[in-house]
């Protein structure tokens, strides 16, 4: 089993407590290519307060990770994510988070963790949700169930997209993000990362996320935080920290389906964001 502990499903994990200020609030605004002319994410002077990216989340989530047994995390990959919010967050203070295993499933070469992961404010009003998929690779084969089929989500055919937004990453991209928490050696040590089978370090999935928050926020919000209301995607394809990053969307019903490209292929997909 690769030191995974099946017995940690349905287990709440203790309550963590995330303290922070603006500068850890502007430091993950840069992490996900913001620029001087946000200042509304990157100034804690600015006029009518600081506003915060709502894939912040994604920092406050790392105190909360649960324990899954003795873990080899070049092979651990980020396969889904899903962010649900209820407020924006605030630009400093304490969020209060603890996560749950909610289900393990067996695909033969890799186990797929399932990690609802909960944030209350200091006084316990919810703030957020995140629901993420994990592959462990080489972790499968234990004869465990192989879990539900997921909706299949696609941009239509022949048409063309109702935005198309294309951002720059530097060559320090990942260097940058990790240091909004997620320290996997995978994004920035060569001989790690080639040990988990790339070729080089490649960027957080977390932070191309952060990336397409931005265009979704600018292109269907008006940059107003309070309308993003929940936002899922599939992680399909590695991204190099220099890549240019396309996020284009289509709207659909209530919803919009979202897809993100490099040059070389599709990085995200099976997504879709909900906006008020």
């Amino acid at each position: 089993m690769s030191g995974l502990d099946l017995n940690v499903v349905g287990k709440k994990n203790p309550e963590k407590s995330y303290k922070y200020t603006s500068k850890d609030v502007i430091l993950y605004a840069l992490g996900i290519g913001a620029q001087t002319s946000e200042l509304q994410f990157i100034y804690e002077g600015v006029s009518g307060g600081l506003k915060v990216f709502p894939s912040f989340v994604a920092a406050p989530r790392y105190i909360a990770f649960p324990k899954l047994g003795k873990i080899d995390f070049p092979k651990f990959i980020h396969g889904e994510e899903l962010i649900r919010l209820h407020q924006p967050i605030p630009s400093q203070g304490e969020i209060i988070c603890f996560s749950e295993v909610t289900s393990i499933y067996d695909k033969g070469k890799a186990a797929v963790i399932n990690v609802k992961t909960t944030g209350l404010s200091k006084d316990r009003n919810p703030l957020f949700e995140i629901e993420s998929a994990f592959f462990y690779l080489g972790a499968g084969g234990f004869g465990g169930d192989r879990g539900p089929k997921t909706e299949k989500i696609t941009p239509p055919e022949g048409i063309e997209p109702d935005f198309s937004v294309t951002y720059n990453t530097t060559e320090n991209q990942a260097a940058l993000f990790r240091l909004s928490g997620d320290l996997n050696p995978l994004h920035i040590d060569p001989d790690l990362a080639r040990f988990g089978g790339q070729e080089k370090p490649i960027l957080h999935g977390l932070c191309t996320y952060g990336f397409t928050t931005r265009a979704i926020l600018y292109s269907l919000c008006d940059g107003d935080i309070s309308r993003f209301k929940e936002f899922k995607v599939r992680f399909t394809n590695v991204v190099y920290p220099g890549e240019s990053l396309t996020t284009e969307g289509w709207k659909d019903n209530g919803r919009y389906v979202i897809q993100v490209k490099t040059d070389r292929a599709v990085v995200l997909s099976n997504a879709y964001v909900i906006i008020d």
